[in-house]
């Protein structure tokens, strides 16, 4: 006598109730998802930032000449350039420029204060100077001398004798704010905030 083998397999009730589960699960995972995504973005373009400014200021000291980090506070990029020895310096390229991510932008936002003991005021750092010596829009210079100390973009280029001169650059991408401080000697810190007026600065 013949048996019929039972089919395994499942019903369309257990693949939706499945189907179901998924898209619960999804629902949950993506919006956390995206936002370490973005937290990931935002903190490795201000890494970037810093380790440009660090390899700025070694290359100013091996070179024994003023090194520049050119941003573009306009066009969201930054490059090193170089100074040589004319009045005032004619500056050349040393790397290619490094854009920031998509939605991230030099600037702070709503952010009212510095970080502690940096600036007296938030801003950018002073803006760099072209090869007439004149102001460039649009632009945020950090300078260092040939023994690695930050210095004003100016001709003169006197160096910074307070906390409160310190330059910085800022980042954001609406979600949080990075800022990146060069102390008046050398020293390179990067903060953290969340975009409020009143902000509660973390250094990382």
């Amino acid at each position: 006598m013949k048996t019929l083998a039972r089919e395994s397999g499942f019903t369309i009730l257990e693949t939706m109730i499945v189907i179901g589960l998924i898209g619960v699960i999804a629902a949950f995972a993506i919006p956390q998802l995206s936002s370490s995504i973005a937290y990931f973005r935002l903190s490795g373009d201000a890494r970037s930032v810093s380790n440009a400014i660090a390899v700025t200021k070694m290359r100013a000291a091996a070179n024994f000449t003023r090194t520049r980090l050119y941003v573009s506070t306009a066009s969201n990029w930054h490059r090193i350039e170089q100074a040589d020895s004319s009045s005032p310096p004619h500056w050349t390229a040393q790397s290619g420029a490094t854009y920031l991510s998509a939605y991230t932008t030099f600037s702070y936002g709503v952010v009212g204060a510095p970080p502690p003991n940096t600036q007296a005021a938030i801003g950018f750092a002073t803006p760099c100077k072209n090869n007439s010596g004149a102001d460039i829009t649009g632009t945020a210079c950090i300078v260092f001398n040939s023994r690695g100390i930050p210095i004003t973009p100016d001709v003169a280029g006197t160096t910074y004798t307070t906390s409160a001169e310190s330059p910085a650059v800022y980042l954001t991408d609406g979600a949080s704010v990075y800022g990146v401080t060069v102390a008046a000697t050398g020293m390179i810190r990067v903060w953290q905030t969340l975009p409020t007026v009143t902000p509660v600065w973390t250094k990382q």
